[in-house]
């Protein structure tokens, strides 16, 4: 009996995971198509097939389904439980490629880009669009590197503030790459592009930071 109910309760859990997956897709698929600020509850459910009660009970209003199309896709840029702490220089250089590559694979991805642009058009209209882009999306990015600057810097790697550093290896990793992805002016890089890519950024952000021996010794033949 307990057997029975159990197992009738996983696939309750089953059907409502799916339902929630589909009633995402089909919202994304909605502003997508018609606008944020246009699209209806009604529309959104024709697409996802759920009655217009199983979208509140499932997902919320509109908002909340931006907010969780963005999310899903948010978490994805978290630092990878696997990526070790940088207590060396050689470690920090893998730590940084390792999290650019998978920066860059994320945000330059097809989906991403078109979140970018419908924030962009929503702009006057439906600015949640773009606050919820950036406080959820751009922010879990933005708060990994952080941390990852911040465990540099408690290793002694790093003087200064992680959060300025964080914004420093941003530019140097993506450079013109989102303004040109969001024209539509250059294609997704492929993965070895992305790669080399992030070993550059790596690669330059430690050349700003050489470790302090070097700094003073630098400081020393100019003088």
């Amino acid at each position: 009996m307990a057997r029975a109910s159990t197992s009738k309760r996983r696939q309750e859990d089953g059907d409502e995971t799916a339902m929630r997956g589909r009633i995402l897709e089909a919202a994304f698929a909605a502003f997508m198509e018609s606008g944020y600020a246009a699209a209806s509850m009604l529309q959104i459910a024709t697409r996802a097939r759920v009655s217009k009660r199983e979208l509140y009970a499932q997902v919320g209003n509109k908002q909340e389904m931006l907010i969780a199309c963005i999310s899903e896709r948010a978490a994805r840029l978290q630092v990878p439980a696997d990526l070790p702490a940088p207590g060396d220089r050689e470690t920090f250089a893998h730590v940084l490629a390792s999290f650019g590559t998978q920066l860059v694979r994320e945000i330059s991805d097809p989906t991403v880009i078109a979140v970018f642009r419908l924030a962009i058009a929503e702009a006057v209209h439906a600015p949640e669009v773009a606050r919820a882009l950036d406080s959820i999306g751009r922010e879990t990015g933005r708060a990994a590197l952080r941390k990852i600057m911040a465990q540099a810097q408690a290793a002694g790697l790093l003087k200064g503030r992680p959060a300025e550093f964080a914004e420093q290896f941003g530019g140097l990793l993506l450079g013109n790459l989102m303004v040109s992805l969001l024209l539509g002016v250059a294609e997704r890089p492929k993965p070895r592009e992305i790669a080399a890519r992030a070993r550059d950024a790596a690669a330059a952000f430690l050349q700003l930071h050489p470790p302090a021996d070097d700094a003073v010794l630098g400081s020393s033949v100019r003088t």
